[in-house]
């Protein structure tokens, strides 16, 4: 007999352990309101999905859909009627509605007999099922049935709606191409933590990604340069002319109008990016007639083609950049414009103005004589001419211009519209002009910087961790709020040249973003942040999806003394964890030194090896830094 109560014992503490988790400590991004109840709501077999009279094609599609997630993990068969039934799950628009919900809040009230979320549109309802799926064991998430669990949802009534309208992520497909199947993917990826905008990087120097049937030489030699796949997919290894051009891609146009409409089924809207006039080594080397100076032009071919200099100063090695005084460049945009504006129903389009190097403009004879022509003195007011006629073109197709804050140099027209990533400086020159901006400064939102240690990633310019990111406000001080549209983080892939990489970039620090441009400011805390991170990496781990562990690891820094001594200095992200170390080469781990204040780095040493630890079992990467590296960390007297 005691052999069978155990194992009932057993079972039965597996599903109390998946009933006792707090909501509080699952939502991502956490609710303007939520409220805690007893008790719990059970799935079961033949559990109805119902959807209220009057309630619109989209949501009785969400209703289905829902069937079919669930159904997956569970094995459960769901039932849709249109019944009204107040037991099992019902998604409800309100008859009323309610001021304080807008066009995407929800309400998500959770008794013993069932689920009800209501919303005053189609929008709302969905994101009230992201919520709803978060509530769910971690195992709602597996793509295969999974037994001995109890589907529970704990009671609770969550009033919530969005900060901001815009809560973006850019993925740049130009630096590397990523296919329509993984673009889904990353949108798939992006709304389960209720982002509604993805801002497509389609064009730059290493690649043209979208099909203009009017310029067909923009797929044909534009999309497609030498493949590398040496370091971080970005070998600097120059092409010569006998390699084969096989590395890139492009959507066709059915390609887009397919991503748009499965962006549309997700309440997901797609911004494309034509970046001008610099970053355009692609369009130059399908038209070289674009350029300045003419002749031959070459997709990026693997070597270097800009000078960066301190204080932000660059200068082109190998022109870039579109003639702002060719008139040919002003008939080739409004090809462009005329075919990508048909495409996206959003009323923006991006036109990059980044990175602009005009030392090719310098020397030009038309563009000197442009200058001459329109009373231009300086080369910014140069480009701000180019800006305004690119703008003249993208609002002819009915669109709005967007582009990043250089476009504020030189001056440009009242309804040109600024994202702003250079810092937070150029979004508050921005508003202060009552100009409409998006914030995604480098310094907060850039994803594609280091988020660890750098010795274990890609070679990138700056770092960013999670901490960070996650205090970002999108509303900087001084700013008027009402032309702050929102904010959006940044993957930019020069040295991404993967899915799974993509992903490990990303997460978890676009969760970060989510809960900046979702949330109320004063609902913002990083240790239930950070814990409710900890639970979603459970639920990427039972999908299968790859993520950065980095907020466990060590993070290693080092100063001198008056003579000269090198100490480490090392911190961790989280509390509650013990660092232990040594100098001898040995791997060390809890039974090793423990780290409690700066250490004095002996002589000797070669090699320094950090770990971290929480009750007692390893939690972090061991890091492995050189000596030599560790003094360059010290801060110069």
């Amino acid at each position: 007999m005691k052999k069978k109560i155990l194992p009932l014992i057993l079972a039965m503490g597996i599903l109390a352990a998946h009933s006792q988790t707090k909501p509080s400590a699952s939502v991502i991004p956490v609710p303007a309101s939520l409220i805690e109840n007893s008790g719990t709501f059970t799935l079961k077999n033949n559990s109805v999905i119902s959807i209220s009279a009057g309630s619109s094609k989209e949501i009785d599609g969400m209703g289905l859909q829902l069937a079919k997630v669930l159904h997956t993990a569970t094995g459960y068969n769901f039932k849709t009627d249109n019944a009204g039934t107040n037991e099992g799950i019902k998604l409800e628009l309100l008859a009323t509605p309610s001021t304080s919900l807008g066009n995407e809040g929800y309400r998500l009230k959770v008794t013993s007999t069932g689920v009800l979320i209501s919303a005053n549109k189609p929008a709302g309802i969905f994101y009230g099922i992201q919520s709803l799926m978060q509530l769910l064991p971690k195992e709602i998430e597996s793509k295969t049935l999974v037994q001995n669990v109890a589907w529970t949802v704990p009671c609770v009534t969550i009033d919530d709606q969005p900060r901001f309208g815009w809560r973006g992520l850019m993925l740049d497909v130009s630096r590397h191409f990523f296919t329509k199947q993984e673009v889904k993917k990353f949108m798939d990826d992006m709304v389960k933590f209720k982002f509604n905008l993805l801002h497509l990087h389609l064009t730059d120097d290493e690649g043209w990604r979208i099909e203009i049937k009017s310029l067909p030489k923009l797929t044909s030699i534009g999309a497609w340069r030498v493949e590398r796949n040496g370091k971080w997919a970005n070998s600097p290894k120059a092409a010569d002319a006998s390699e084969p051009k096989t590395y890139g891609g492009f959507y066709t146009q059915e390609d887009i109008k397919e991503l748009v409409k499965y962006g549309q089924e997700r309440f997901l809207t797609i911004m494309p990016e034509i970046d001008v006039p610099g970053h355009s080594m692609a369009a130059l080397a399908s038209y070289p007639e674009l350029s300045c100076t003419g002749g031959e032009h070459s997709v990026y071919n693997g070597i270097p083609f800009m000078n960066w200099f301190p204080g932000g100063k660059f200068e082109a090695i190998t022109e870039n950049g579109l003639c702002p005084a060719n008139e040919n460049v002003y008939e080739f945009l409004d090809k462009v414009f005329t075919e990508v504006a048909a495409l996206f129903p959003f009323e923006y389009i991006h036109m990059g103005g980044d990175e602009c190097a005009k030392n090719f403009w310098e020397k030009s004879p038309a563009v000197q004589a442009l200058m001459k022509r329109e009373g231009l003195k300086t080369m910014p007011e140069v480009e701000s001419y180019f800006v305004r006629r690119v703008e003249k073109i993208v609002n002819s197709k009915g669109k709005k211009l967007m582009g990043w804050d250089e476009i504020l140099e030189g001056g440009i027209s009242p309804t040109a519209n600024v994202m702003s990533w250079r810092g937070v400086k150029g979004g508050i020159e921005a508003a202060k002009s009552k100009h409409n901006v998006v914030m995604s400064p480098s310094s907060f939102a850039y994803l594609d910087y280091v988020q660890g240690e750098p010795l274990l990633e890609a070679p990138v310019y700056a770092s960013l961790r999670l901490n960070k990111v996650y205090s970002f406000d999108p509303i900087q001080e001084g700013m008027d709020a009402k032309y702050v549209l929102g904010g959006q983080g940044n993957q930019w892939t020069e040295q991404i040249g993967n899915y799974r990489n993509l992903q490990y970039m990303t997460w978890p620090r676009a969760l970060a973003i989510a809960e900046d441009t979702w949330s109320p400011k004063e609902k913002k805390d990083w240790s239930s942040f950070a814990s409710r991170v900890e639970k979603q990496f459970d639920r990427w781990d039972l999908a299968d999806d790859t993520y950065s562990k980095a907020m466990y690891d060590a993070i290693v820094a080092a100063s001198k003394d008056e003579k000269g001594n090198l100490f480490a200095n090392i911190s961790t992200e989280l509390g509650g964890m013990t660092i232990y170390y040594s100098f001898d080469e040995s791997n060390p781990d809890n039974y090793y030194p423990k780290y409690t204040a700066p250490v004095l780095v002996p002589k000797d040493a070669a090699t320094m090896k950090i770990v971290t630890y929480r009750n007692g079992k390893q939690i972090g990467k061991q890091i492995n830094i050189p000596i030599t590296e560790l003094a360059k960390r010290a801060p110069k007297k």
